[in-house]
């Protein structure tokens, strides 16, 4: 077995520092879910970690109250609203590049999406975003914990949140004790699901997404890596939906994957992290993710299914979005050109991690994503660093070209359909610390988000 590799960043570019004082993913979770995740794992929390136990605990209990009051006021309406849109999902592994892909998609004013405080809060958010949320506001930090993507409570986020605060098991619960053995991995494809229990998850989800329409009833776009590994339920519930699946070098995927695990164990967890299995986690994971998703994509309908690669999104955003948009024929992309430049814009200073990769882990991602590597043409010998480095460059100045061509009224050409064959040498050092964009004109547009 290959050496456990350095995860963590070369330099600290990105991620907030923990503290004490920073809301938990834990911290909208209602009191039966919360005791049912300790009872679970035997109210295993070291002793630093109590106070944290305690303080959800505390909040654990008002979150159940002012779920019944939403409830009582909002029940019977939530109940009848209905989703005219079925939704947009973006699926793809941890680290792919699914955030950036979902903060595109949602410059559209025609999306809407769950956003953090929905996320975190989904029992009550109808009821609280109007009292409890500008509170929160000053506990926010400014970036994720893992790298420099901004956070707040408007922002996109992952409904599998919301599903872990409503009392849903969710393979996320691992999180909240990392040294005891995986939480509900049964739920990460809902295949071995007691039928019972799964539509319990069905009746959760839909609810969750009825009170997203109820704030503003446009087509949800949602953002969930587990989902790549659920169409056929998806399918079920929402026939008309559309997926957007993005995909990226696995060589980067794997260091970024596990710095992800290990910053939300120390952060999020209830234990002491010891990481132990983590990177044979990871492996299998990954490996079990795309076996189902390959074998369940032709459940999805013709027209229904895009797909991109980060490098390309990166190298030209609103090329590849208008490509995604000409395959899904979602229309009227003149219209959200302007929005999706302007959010380039604004992430012309955005700086990756950067992770040292020994060759023995090199060989080890080689070897057991070999299947997904040549799938999606992802060979060593195409992700050789010098000539990937100078691609990446050559890509960017592209970019810049089309963004200036922009900027002086002219209309860039569509980019054609991307390729297996197509697609750029990837770099394995990520030793090259270069904004995700080149410039674009003014500033951003905030994403359109429920309030």
């Amino acid at each position: 077995m290959a050496k456990t590799p350095n995860t963590e960043p070369d330099e600290g570019t990105g991620g907030h520092k923990d503290r004490p004082w920073i809301p938990r993913f834990w911290d909208g979770i209602i009191l039966s879910g919360w005791l049912r995740l300790l009872a679970k794992n035997r109210f295993l929390i070291v002793p630093r970690r109590i106070p944290m136990a305690v303080i959800i605990t505390g909040i654990a209990v008002m979150n159940s109250c002012l779920a019944a009051v939403q409830a009582l006021f909002w029940g019977r309406k939530i109940a009848r609203t209905k989703i005219e849109q079925h939704p947009i999902f973006i699926i793809g592994h941890w680290r792919s590049g699914t955030t950036l892909l979902h903060e595109l998609m949602v410059t559209d004013h025609r999306h809407v999406c769950p956003n953090t405080y929905a996320c975190f809060c989904p029992n009550h958010f109808l009821l609280s975003r109007y009292f409890i949320r500008p509170l929160l506001t000053v506990l926010m930090p400014a970036r994720r914990p893992m790298d420099n993507m901004r956070v707040g409570w408007d922002r996109p986020q992952e409904d599998e949140f919301a599903l872990c605060n409503m009392g849903i098991p969710s393979p996320y619960l691992t999180q909240a004790f990392p040294n005891q053995p995986p939480q509900d991995p049964e739920y990460l494809d809902l295949e071995g699901v007691p039928a019972a229990a799964l539509a319990r998850w069905k009746k959760a989800f839909v609810w969750f997404l009825k009170c997203i329409t109820l704030t503003d009833p446009k087509r949800i776009v949602l953002k969930s890596p587990p989902h790549t590994c659920r169409i056929p339920v998806l399918v079920e519930l929402f026939p008309k939906a559309r997926f957007i699946h993005i995909y990226r070098d696995p060589y980067a995927v794997f260091p970024s994957t596990m710095h992800l695990w290990k910053r939300h164990y120390r952060d999020q967890g209830l234990q002491s992290p010891r990481y132990e299995g983590l990177e044979d986690q990871v492996f299998e994971t990954f490996n079990h993710i795309y076996e189902v998703f390959e074998r369940d994509r032709e459940l999805i309908a013709p027209g229904r299914l895009s797909e991109v690669s980060y490098e390309a999104l990166v190298a030209d955003p609103v090329g590849q979005m208008q490509r995604i948009y000409e395959e899904l024929e979602l229309g009227g992309f003149d219209e959200v050109r302007p929005a999706l430049q302007q959010y380039v814009a604004d992430q012309a200073g955005y700086k990756k991690n950067r992770y040292a990769m020994t060759p023995e882990t090199r060989a080890e991602i080689t070897r057991r994503w070999s299947a997904f590597i040549e799938r999606y043409g992802y060979t060593p010998a195409r992700t050789s660093g010098g000539t990937a480095q100078s691609s990446f460059a050559s890509r960017l100045a592209k970019c810049f070209a089309k963004a200036t061509i922009s900027r002086i009224g002219g209309i860039p050409k569509p980019s054609p359909p991307t390729t297996l064959k197509s697609q750029t040498k990837r770099s394995l050092t990520f030793k090259v610390s270069k904004s995700r964009f080149t410039t674009c004109p003014t500033a951003a547009v905030p994403p359109r988000c429920p309030p």
